[in-house]
């Protein structure tokens, strides 16, 4: 007969080849051996950190890139002196940024802690952190311009300068007349005054030396520092862009033939020397009045600009139109008519006259020559 063995219960261990019955307590004192029960814990306080900080990283994240409580846009100064934490306490109190922490933990954990930079930033409506982050660590600070007009005089160039709150610092010395360029420049806050007449200083150089070296040489000018001197008589004679080659052209040619320049705007500039304007109107003691600058009392170029000249004026100037004029006189809209002999010339101011006492007559303002309201009288 066959032995049979009887099925082992379930649950129940087996026997081992040796007939014993294995330990029922083994696997138990190995779940409470001191290393392996605090591996098991390490392992499980390390999961549930994974788990916490995947979930404040996220947290952390959507708070990072979520709109910000600006209701419009803000521009806000960064000082020099400020760190990641001053700037923080900054941008809350400027109402930038709600959550100063999560500022300072991006820039800490992006390492752009120090590559902060100091200056004016714009921020739009609802920045986010991460906008506000990238804008300071981008330098890319607020601009402003300064428009200085063509013909200023040295002394209202500074008096600009000093009106605009954007920029910082005194000004030491009145720069020489004529040695600034007008034209539009990019300043940024705290930009020095000095810093941008320096800058204008520089352009002219530059403008002035190009020009100087493409003029025509029959120009009876000996300098470039002669050039500007005429040049600025132009400027201030004519805002008609395409007058001022002829009005340069009337000056060539009474040099050339040894005849007074005869202009208005160097009177007023005898009187007042570049600090403010005449406010009345020129009168006959005005125009016999010997000042140095005065080219109806003087014969060829004042002894120095009249103003600083823009680049229009000093390359009309330099390269004047071809023309026998030289006589002009105001047309009642603003330009000029031109002639080439006094008795033309003549004409012209008798017709200016009739237009001027008309327009008084309306109530409408005359049309000016230069800056002085009065016709020119050469001869």
């Amino acid at each position: 007969m066959t032995d049979e063995i009887a099925p082992t219960p379930t649950g129940a261990p087996a026997s081992t080849p040796t007939g014993k019955q294995p330990d029922r307590h083994w696997a138990s004192r190995r779940a409470h051996h001191p290393v392996i029960a605090a591996g098991s814990a390490l392992f499980t306080l390390l999961l549930v950190a994974m788990v916490l900080g995947g979930g404040a990283l996220w947290i952390g994240d959507a708070r990072y890139r979520a709109p910000g409580p600006l209701a419009a846009d803000k521009a806000v100064v960064v000082p020099n002196e400020y760190g990641v934490m001053d700037i923080a306490d900054l941008l809350v109190k400027q109402g930038v940024i709600a959550d100063k922490w999560v500022f300072v933990g991006a820039a800490v954990g992006t390492r752009a802690s120090g590559k902060l930079k100091a200056g004016e930033y714009a921020f739009p409506q609802g920045a986010s952190i991460a906008q506000v982050l990238d804008t300071i660590v981008s330098g890319k600070v607020l601009e402003y311009t300064v428009t200085i007009p063509e013909g200023l005089t040295s002394d209202q160039i500074v008096q600009r300068l000093m009106d605009v709150p954007e920029l910082s610092g005194s000004i030491r010395q009145v720069p020489r007349e004529g040695s600034l360029m007008p034209d539009t420049y990019k300043i940024t806050r705290g930009t020095s005054r000095e810093d941008v007449l320096r800058r204008m200083a520089r352009t002219q150089d530059a403008e002035l030396k190009e020009i100087w070296e493409k003029r025509d040489p029959s120009v009876p000018l000996k300098s470039p520092e002669e050039l500007v001197i005429l040049a600025s008589i132009v400027e201030k004679e004519t805002g008609v862009a395409e007058e001022r080659p002829l009005v340069a052209a009337v000056f060539v040619n009474r040099l050339n033939k040894k005849m007074k320049l005869q202009s208005d705007p160097t009177i007023i500039y005898g009187l007042v020397r570049g600090k403010g304007r005449l406010d009345r109107p020129i009168t006959r003691t005005d125009i016999t009045s010997p000042t140095p600058f005065n080219t109806y009392a003087i014969v060829g170029l004042p002894p120095g600009p009249i103003g600083n000249p823009g680049r229009a004026s000093l390359e009309a100037t330099a390269n004047p139109a071809k023309t026998k004029h030289l006589y002009f006189v105001a047309d009642g809209t603003g330009g000029h008519v031109f002639a080439e002999t006094l008795d033309q010339h003549n004409k012209n101011v008798t017709r200016w006259r009739q237009i001027e006492r008309d327009q008084n007559a309306a109530g409408t303002p005359a049309g000016t020559s230069g800056n002085t309201g009065v016709p020119h009288e050469i001869d």
